[in-house]
């Protein structure tokens, strides 16, 4: 018997946590954080308690109660006895924080399958914030800790397009796709009833939608007998996007200036990130990069298909902000930021400033602090290049930001591609693939759906299907 039950992900936009079961083989493709579910019970000053390790999660309805899944520790802390892990495997499809972030909690010999450059991700990710209980993804330090206690690394088993691997009775084969992170594959897996299909997120209006491309016309080849698939932007009004766009009107919004230039983007998007990168260059400025993101450089400068720039190259520049002292003493950096101090690229705020038309700052609104020490000259250019606010909270974050931008007289300007397929683009590749089932998820409306096919399943959270 096949059957898939869905934890997260259902009517909602992100949080996918889907178990698939094959005879007596359990897999979860991805174990994503809900943002909308936190931010029920959560916000910035009220947390789950890192003290009372899973509790919290589960007892709110954040992470699903069931057995064989979660750490020794966690389970010790809830009062709970250990379990023996009764999942053969974790997919992660990327980096994201709604599909990998919750992997943090489960049991530490669970294996978790993910592509190499997001592996890289990761450890990037995890260089550059302090340790918490919601981003152990890697690995995790045992509850109660001391900082002194090593940490445990979970089992990690890279792929990449073209290989296959078999986890007990499934055989899986990923397939990239294209996606606002690098690392992004869809699943089409091979079970004892016949091949199921995970789009995982996608988009065909990116600098590689052929990916894309190769996914549906793969999952086309096999016939699959069921598609779980995203549907972000099913129903959003469509617009003319693509990275060229951004760059053709960001690349016009840089060279009409000689003041600074603030580009605000999700470092993670490796296509913006070399978007403004090579703009910088084009126009004759550096890229200037901070502390924190320069991380990513480090890690995914270390894959050839890439092409990312390391942090010693000639067109970086590291932002090195004021802490402790506030006079860039040495001694005011901890840990892991201290490799970038000695590097000849590493620039204070008023370095940057004092070449205003020599440079382009990966700088944004949650380091505006840094526009202090810039003693900013109006006119100096804002460019938000990331998706629009869609919820109460961002909107009160967009506000500030535009308080920011107003008190130092700031010109904003908005240029950005999403990271997910247009609802006809969506609509188009669930048709060709033509499936005997569709489980929408990571959506909040799964019923546009049915205007192509009668196929649908309106899934519902912790029911079994049966496939």
């Amino acid at each position: 018997m096949t059957s898939l039950t869905f934890y997260g992900g259902v009517n909602e936009i992100g949080g996918n946590k889907i178990l698939l079961q094959d005879k007596d083989t359990k897999a979860f493709l991805d174990f994503g954080k809900s943002f909308s579910r936190r931010a029920t019970y959560f916000e910035e000053y009220l947390n789950p308690r890192t003290s009372n390790g899973i509790v919290d999660f589960l007892t709110m309805g954040l992470v699903p109660d069931i057995k064989g899944v979660y750490r020794d520790d966690l389970m010790v802390m809830a009062g709970r006895k250990p379990e023996e892990p009764d999942i053969d495997a974790v997919l992660l499809t990327h980096a994201h924080a709604d599909h990998a972030d919750y992997i943090s909690f489960l049991h530490e010999d669970i294996p978790i399958h993910m592509g190499s450059a997001c592996h890289l991700i990761l450890k990037a990710l995890s260089e550059r914030a302090s340790r918490t209980i919601e981003k152990e993804i890697l690995d995790f330090k045992p509850r109660p800790y001391s900082a002194k206690d090593s940490p445990i690394e979970r089992k990690v088993n890279e792929f990449r397009t073209g290989d296959k691997f078999k986890i007990g009775s499934l055989e899986v084969e990923p397939i990239h796709v294209d996606h606002s992170v690098p690392g992004a594959y869809g699943f089409i897996i091979w079970t004892s009833e016949g091949p199921i299909a995970y789009t995982g997120d996608i988009r065909l209006h990116g600098t590689h939608a052929e990916m894309t491309r190769d996914f549906i016309e793969r999952a086309k080849e096999v016939k699959p007998i069921a598609l779980i698939t995203e549907g972000t932007r099913i129903a959003d009004k469509e617009k003319e996007e693509s990275e060229q766009i951004v760059y053709q009107e960001s690349s016009k919004t840089v060279s009409e200036t000689k003041n600074l230039v603030f580009a605000d983007f999700n470092f993670k998007d490796v296509d913006r990130l070399m978007t403004f990168y090579n703009i910088a260059k084009e126009t004759g400025r550096k890229f200037v990069v901070k502390m924190n993101d320069a991380f990513f450089l480090k890690h995914l400068s270390q894959d050839k298909h890439l092409n990312v720039p390391n942090i010693d190259d000639e067109d970086i520049i590291i932002y090195l902000p004021k802490r402790g002292s506030g006079q860039y003493s040495d001694k005011d950096y901890k840990g892991k930021d201290r490799e970038f101090l000695d590097l000849h690229n590493t620039w204070t705020a008023e370095q940057i400033a004092s070449r205003p038309d020599k440079v382009l700052c990966a700088i944004g609104f949650y380091s505006f602090t840094a526009l202090i020490d810039m003693k900013l000259k109006p006119g100096a250019r804002y460019i938000h290049s990331s998706s629009e606010p869609y919820n109460e909270e961002q909107e009160l974050s967009q506000e500030r930001l535009n308080a920011w931008t107003e008190h130092f007289g700031m010109n904003k300007f908005q240029s950005h591609c999403s990271g997910h397929a247009r609802g006809s683009d969506l609509l188009q590749a669930v048709k060709e693939i033509d499936t005997e089932t569709i489980f929408p998820i990571h959506t909040e409306h799964p019923d546009v759906f049915k205007k192509i096919t009668t196929n649908v399943t309106n899934v519902e959270e912790n029911v079994k299907y049966t496939i």
